[in-house]
């Protein structure tokens, strides 16, 4: 078996599910990201977003590969390219971390490792560039799949809570700490990955 992982470009876009290319809850502020949607320019302005993140910032995203297929990607950028981070009782982002925007694994993929190298792989990439941790909103009422993260998984990878919030908590990974990671994270990440993105809902916080 095959695998890959690939920056996110433009090229491959196509290759994010179809829910997922048209998802700008984390693109957009609420009031536009509605007004997307409603428009019907969500794709669109998903495409702009991600062009104007690689011109200015570089990669914000890998899309896992397994014989050739799409199986999973990753999103992330710093918090002044992601709207919708502003938008939360416990924003704003640390200034030393990037923000994981949403992730997923393809159901009939998980449990092979996946998570573990889509994290690690993120980690390599953001301690070259000189960011020391990740930083994520969990939903601590998560009760299915959305584009949020629940905070209960990220807990079980890791992820430390830095802002509590009975919805919204902000959490933290500190990077070096993925790359020496254990097998037995493994099932915990799948478990995260792949608990996100069925149909976006741009709801209110």
């Amino acid at each position: 078996m095959g695998r890959r992982l690939v920056p996110l470009t433009l090229d491959n876009l196509p290759d994010l599910p179809q829910r997922c290319r048209t998802c700008v809850f984390w693109e957009l502020d609420p009031v536009s990201g509605q007004a997307a949607v409603k428009a019907g320019t969500a794709e669109l302005e998903k495409e702009s977003w991600i062009s104007a993140v690689l011109l200015e910032w570089g990669s914000c995203g890998r899309i896992v590969y397994v014989d050739d297929v799409p199986v999973g990607f990753v999103l992330y950028a710093p918090p002044a390219y992601v709207p919708r981070s502003t938008a939360f009782p416990t924003s704003p982002v640390s200034p030393d971390a990037v923000q994981l925007i949403t992730a997923w694994i393809m159901p009939g993929y998980q449990g092979q490792g996946l998570g573990r190298v889509i994290v690690q792989t993120v980690a390599k990439d953001l301690l070259r560039r000189g960011f020391k941790a990740i930083e994520a909103f969990g939903d601590a009422r998560w009760e299915g799949p959305a584009c949020m993260l629940p905070a209960d998984h990220l807990l079980a990878v890791g992820f430390k809570t830095v802002r509590p919030h009975p919805s919204h908590p902000r959490l933290r990974l500190e990077l070096r700490t993925t790359l020496s990671w254990k097998e037995d994270v493994e099932l915990a990440l799948d478990r995260l990955l792949g608990a996100v993105q069925k149909e976006p809902a741009l709801r209110p916080l």
